[in-house]
């Protein structure tokens, strides 16, 4: 890939890049966080019910579980300048559809198109790391652009819901698409050229099947997202009505859950730069959300316990996904990191999507406290899988190691020796 004349090593141009990627993984979700945090005033001006608000999150996710093999393709083949123009440009289309939308149907199709930027962010974010940024620093950069998730909830339900108290839900999703519109312009002045498109597919048509670590971060984050989407959607609810807080503790769960969530991805992602620990650790995040959701199933019982619970799921569970794009970066097949990311990208995806309806299925009959205990178990089977990966790894690792030094003692043995030495050997 050609380097832009403005990209560097140095840590301004870095940063320049690490804030761009971080703005590109905010906007991609964020029409879902405008729709919940403006839903209050969405739901009466369009005549929705609360369940047609809720599907609108099934729809996004489902539609970027679709999507993203296709996505990841498309980036390994055109590039990631080109795709993270293209996917803040559908940011704003879709932004603008709900700005503009008359009635339920327009929404849907809005959330529906929002599906596409959601597929393109990681791997195009991904590819552009390995494009623009020296390896030593790729992880922590991974870290920090995964936060931008979390940064474009709390841009939703700060700023755009105060705009909206003042100039109505209308304008402010407007807005939104205008910094869109000049985010996409950031990211092309910003980021390096890609290649010419026949370059492109041709590093990304060479033969590849998908690296055993893709296979099994897949099915992780399928367990992963799951969990992590039950409690995303339900935690405030169940603050409000099992532990009988008011609106604006149960929403401050859900912010300090955000806030745990970027602190965790950060601190993780550079801890994964070093590749004996980046193995271990999905494995290890998962657990760690297990234990936390078996605290708030327990939370009702002991007072406080749901905050130490919150953060628990937001420095471990929530860091999953960003040390999940470390490994990708760290083992993906040369010109394969898009659709690589992508495969991974859809298992959560996966997970995001079918993890709250059937929770929500599963409430009434069995409570808050087993529903809790549900998601821990899809967390320890994340971490099951993620440990069997991780031993199965190590192993493959030590037998390449053994067979390497032993190719290495038969080239020595094979290797002519010098008659001289020969006889002072004999000797």
């Amino acid at each position: 890939m050609q380097t832009h004349p403005h990209v560097r090593t140095d840590r301004v141009a870095v940063a320049s890049v690490t804030g761009v990627l971080t703005a590109a993984m905010g906007f991609s979700m964020l029409q879902l966080f405008v729709l919940g945090a403006l839903g209050p005033r969405i739901v009466p001006d369009l005549g929705m019910s609360s369940a047609m608000l809720g599907f609108t999150t099934t729809v996004g996710f489902g539609t970027a579980a679709l999507l993203s093999p296709i996505a990841g393709r498309g980036v390994d083949l055109l590039g990631p300048r080109r795709c993270l123009g293209a996917l803040l440009g559908m940011v704003a289309c879709a932004l603008a559809l709900i700005a503009s939308a008359p009635g339920y149907v327009v929404l849907l199709l809005a959330v529906g198109l929002g599906g596409a930027p959601q597929a393109l962010a990681n791997p195009a974010t991904n590819k552009a790391i390995l494009a623009a940024i020296p390896a030593p620093r790729r992880a922590g950069v991974t870290g920090t652009k995964q936060s931008g998730v979390q940064l474009g909830a709390i841009a939703a339900g700060l700023p755009l819901t105060a705009l909206a108290a003042v100039a109505g839900w209308r304008p402010a999703v407007w807005v939104a698409a205008g910094i869109a519109v000049l985010t996409a312009v950031w990211v092309w002045r910003i980021l390096p050229a890609d290649a010419p498109r026949n370059q492109q597919g041709a590093t990304a048509d060479a033969g590849h099947r998908a690296a055993g670590v893709v296979r099994w971060l897949a099915v992780f984050s399928v367990f992963l997202g799951a969990g992590m989407a039950s409690i995303n959607t339900y935690l405030a609810l169940f603050g409000e009505r099992r532990l009988g807080l008011g609106a604006a503790a149960a929403g401050m769960l859900v912010a300090v859950l955000g806030v745990a969530g970027i602190a965790g991805r950060i601190g993780w992602a550079r801890l994964a730069a070093k590749p004996g620990v980046a193995v271990v650790l999905p494995a290890g995040l998962a657990a760690g959300s297990a234990a936390a959701a078996v605290l708030l199933a327990a939370a009702p019982q002991v007072n406080g316990l749901v905050w130490v619970a919150v953060i628990g799921v937001g420095v471990f569970g929530m860091a999953g996904n960003a040390v999940s794009m470390v490994l990708v970066i760290q083992r993906a097949a040369p010109g394969h990191a898009g659709r690589d990311s992508a495969l991974v990208s859809a298992g959560f995806f996966t997970g995001f999507a079918v993890g709250p309806p059937l929770f929500g299925l599963l409430l009434p009959m069995i409570g808050y406290r087993d529903g809790w205990l549900t998601v821990a178990a899809e967390f320890a089977t994340a971490a099951g899988v993620a440990a069997a990966w991780a031993l199965r790894d190590r192993g493959q690792r030590s037998r390449a190691l053994q067979d390497r030094a032993l190719q290495d003692r038969t080239t020595q043995d094979r290797t002519p020796q010098d008659p001289a030495r020969q006889e002072r050997a004999q000797a």
